[in-house]
């Protein structure tokens, strides 16, 4: 990882699937960080959460309730923090189709406020994530990821003399995740031997929240600043799925719900004349901007995709099997 001894990090929507695993990572694997400070809004899972991580135990965790819609509350918890990892969101589509204005504060105000706060305070490197749902949006909560990821690619435009980076990692449903399809999939056919599928020609793809962090890792050493960072994933069908969890339930078609697709994008054609392959992991620059480009050059010899490209989980090359999604539950699923 980046030099962390002596430095702090913060992870904001810190008591979330992520955060929780990625702060169960940096404390596992990093010993040398000064702070490492988790940023939520909810008291409940704070308390929770330092039940497992007691600060009496790990000196240099902290745990900072707030909100990303406070600004204020942002300058303050951002003093002396070197590294960002912006997690925190309102995700959930139906929720952010109901509520769209209350989607819009958290994911685009709030991460403007992210921007303000990391150039106010001297952070040197800021990671937010994102969602396939940014690309090619449909719903609200897509198009709040992707104005979220315009902010942060352009928040480079606008450092100055400023030692500060702002990359974004974009990637697929994680697997198990709160709110993911999975752990109500299970629910269902515990209940009622009944799963309730939106539509069967539906495809995803598929990311566990160990490569999530993995990812987020890999970023915070080598990203630059201006790159979109999305990796190679295999998809599944949700019929597959289905059979995976629950092979004896009975499957029932409820129809597609609004904002929701049948295959989701982490890459579209129009995004293939900036689109650049690293090897693990594609980059989406903006305007093919020359010093980052340089940069991947020199250090992962990039290859620019073809022009008309688009990587979607209903034409990916690499599809899940039954047998592999059940190993995956397994070994995911807890």
């Amino acid at each position: 990882m980046l030099s962390n001894k002596n430095k702090s990090i913060l992870i904001t929507g810190g008591t979330g699937s992520f955060g929780t695993s990625f702060l169960r990572f940096m404390l596992s694997n990093y010993k040398n960080y000064k702070r490492v400070v988790i940023f939520s809004r909810d008291e409940l899972k704070q308390f929770e959460l330092s039940k497992k991580f007691p600060e009496k135990k790990y000196k240099n965790l902290r745990y900072f309730i707030g909100d990303v819609r406070d600004k204020n509350r942002l300058n303050m918890a951002f003093k002396n923090i070197d590294y960002v990892v912006h997690a925190a969101a309102l995700k959930q589509v139906p929720t952010a189709e109901y509520n769209p204005f209350e989607t819009i504060q958290t994911n685009i105000i709030g991460a403007q406020n992210i921007v303000e706060a990391s150039l106010n305070n001297g952070v040197k490197k800021v990671i937010a994530l994102s969602t396939d749902k940014a690309a090619a949006p449909v719903n609200l909560y897509g198009a709040t990821k992707l104005c979220s990821d315009k902010l942060f690619i352009a928040a480079n435009n606008i450092k100055g003399d400023k030692k500060i980076s702002f990359s974004v990692v974009r990637y697929g449903n994680v697997m198990g995740s709160r709110g993911s399809v999975i752990p109500e999939f299970i629910r269902q056919s515990k209940l009622n031997n009944l799963v309730t599928v939106t539509d069967k020609r539906m495809t995803r793809f598929n990311i566990s929240l160990t490569d999530s962090i993995e990812m987020v890792n890999w970023s915070l050493n080598n990203c630059i600043g201006g790159e979109i960072l999305v990796p190679k994933l295999p998809s599944y069908k949700i019929t597959d799925l289905v059979e995976a969890i629950a092979p004896k339930s009975k499957i029932k078609v409820i129809g597609i719900r609004p904002g929701e697709k049948i295959h989701e994008e982490l890459i579209t054609s129009s995004d293939s004349f900036q689109t650049f392959d690293i090897g693990k992991y594609y980059i989406i620059l903006q305007n093919n901007h020359q010093k980052v480009l340089n940069y991947y050059n020199r250090k992962f010899k990039c290859k620019k995709v073809k022009e008309g490209f688009s990587y979607s989980s209903g034409t990916n090359s690499k599809f899940l099997k039954v047998s592999d999604i059940k190993k995956l539950i397994l070994k995911n699923i807890k």
